[in-house]
């Protein structure tokens, strides 16, 4: 941001080193001037008492949308209306992004989270329609004074989530406020209070009215939290995840009285927090939901595909493959990208490519196919294999580590010697079609990947050798046969 801080003397309990934009000041100042009331609100005051950074300013007023826009007229850089209706007028002033929104007091349909908007007349009355107490908070500009008339400040301090009115009004208003609980419980490490989670489970259901893409949208945000775990299991506990997330409670399969196989839903949840250090070696980006949704689902085959075998063993033969199938499923319903979509499915389809490998071996074929096959998930298909090995065995664990990073040794070797990254076929396309004398076709495709299976198995060959290995391969297709009739 090219704004710079601006020192103005803020209510106590902030952090010594706290500081708002100057923007903030300023724009106070101009509602001041003009006979209007101006706050700071929600999260940028929250993140004040956190001692952290806020991307976006939220300002609310009783000036209405058109009074909010001629106040900015000649100050902002840019301004913006999309949320006239809803009474927000938007603007971007020295790099930061800045909504101002008339004070409100919104009634809901029960059937819908859109709200009938009717602006309101006070402060207090707009705080009260706000989701939690921690984000009821504003600062009267340009006056500096803290208007907390919910406890907002003595929850933060307590670290608990509450509703400024009672949980039962605030759920019913927007169910997806039940998600936000759970999301803030993950970025912030907080407690929510009994009566919110006897709320939230009493009322889970309402969430399935709320679209796909929102309950995405937040789920993704708790992920991406600091303290996932929480957020997930209060999702879990409350039943909300048996609606958005049906997979997850799945995973607390009856655990036998001889404890011959783990907690699945823990383990899940284990892997999860150690895919989080992991992220930090082999992610470009922390956190990695990709790979954290990867991490929290590896397992989902599991209930579908255990067997308990004669021996009194249990088994989870092909869970991945089970697994990935419900991962698509599940994404796609949820309306993930294409992209995110196949990358977790991936990664749950090859998470347990590598067990066997430190009693087996694998040939130079066999690293080659699992780099082939992993493709642009490689790095995360290391952390989500590192992450899955939750054994208390110490020599089991030790083992398994010393495996894993023979491993990524041979890969690293071979390929250096041999370009992996970029494994393709000795001949293209086009010398695929000059040599056998053919158009564009699927005999091309299938050349293709003959060609591309053999330079998996047995490394690169010069063009005279691969030549040959087409014609070899050529000569036993039907077309050929059919081509020599002619």
């Amino acid at each position: 941001m090219t704004d710079s801080a601006a020192r103005v003397p803020l209510p106590a309990g902030l952090p010594a080193d706290a500081a708002l934009p100057a923007v903030v000041v300023e724009l106070g100042r101009r509602f001041a001037e003009a006979g209007h009331e101006l706050s700071l609100v929600g999260g940028p005051v929250r993140d004040l008492f956190l001692g952290r950074g806020s991307g976006d300013l939220d300002f609310t007023s009783d000036a209405d949308p058109d009074a909010i826009e001629r106040i900015g007229a000649g100050w902002a850089d840019a301004t913006w209306d999309v949320g006239r209706r809803f009474g927000t007028i938007g603007f971007q002033k020295d790099g930061w992004q800045i909504e101002v929104t008339t004070y409100r007091a919104e009634k809901y349909d029960p059937s819908s989270r859109k709200p009938t908007v009717a602006f309101g007349d006070s402060l207090e009355d707009d705080l009260l329609r706000r989701d939690f107490t921690v984000n009821a908070m504003a600062l009267r500009l340009p006056q500096m004074d803290l208007v907390d008339p919910y406890g907002g400040v003595r929850d933060l301090a307590a670290g608990v989530i509450r509703t400024p009115g009672t949980p039962e009004d605030s759920f019913s208003d927007d169910p997806l406020r039940m998600m936000r609980a759970a999301r803030f419980a993950a970025q912030l490490g907080f407690e929510v209070a009994d009566e919110v989670e006897e709320a939230m489970a009493a009322m889970h259901e309402r969430i399935g009215i709320i679209s796909a893409e929102r309950v995405r949208e937040e789920l993704v945000k708790l992920i991406g939290g600091a303290h996932p775990r929480r957020g997930l299991d209060l999702l879990v506990r409350t039943g909300l995840a048996d609606v958005v997330l049906p997979e997850l409670p799945a995973l607390r399969l009856e655990t036998d009285e001889h404890h011959r196989h783990k907690d699945v839903y823990e383990h899940s949840l284990t892997v999860l927090e150690q895919a989080m250090d992991w992220e930090r070696k082999y992610s470009e980006s922390s956190p990695d939901v990709v790979l954290r949704l990867a991490a929290l689902l590896h397992d989902v085959g599991k209930p579908a595909t255990r067997r308990f075998e004669p021996s009194g063993a249990v088994s989870f033969r092909h869970h991945e493959v089970v697994g990935a199938k419900l991962v698509r499923k599940r994404m796609k319903a949820l309306k993930f990208d294409n992209d995110s979509t196949k990358a977790v499915s991936r990664l749950v389809e090859l998470h347990m490519r590598f067990y066997g490998y430190g009693e087996q071996g694998w040939t130079d074929s066999a690293v080659r196919r699992y780099v082939h096959d992993a493709g642009d998930v490689l790095n995360r298909l290391h952390a989500l294999t590192r992450s899955d090995v939750t054994t208390r065995n110490r020599r089991k664990a030790a083992r398994l580590e010393h495996a894993y990073d023979d491993l990524e040794r041979r890969i690293e070797e071979i390929s250096e010697a041999e370009q992996m990254a970029a494994l393709r076929p000795d001949l293209d396309g086009q010398q695929i079609m000059a040599l056998l004398g053919i158009r564009p076709g699927p005999v091309v495709g299938r050349a293709y990947k003959h060609l591309l299976e053999w330079r998996i198995d047995e490394g690169p060959h010069e063009q005279a050798e691969a030549e040959a290995e087409l014609r070899r391969w050529w000569a036993e297709q039907p077309e050929s046969a059919e081509e020599n009739e002619g």
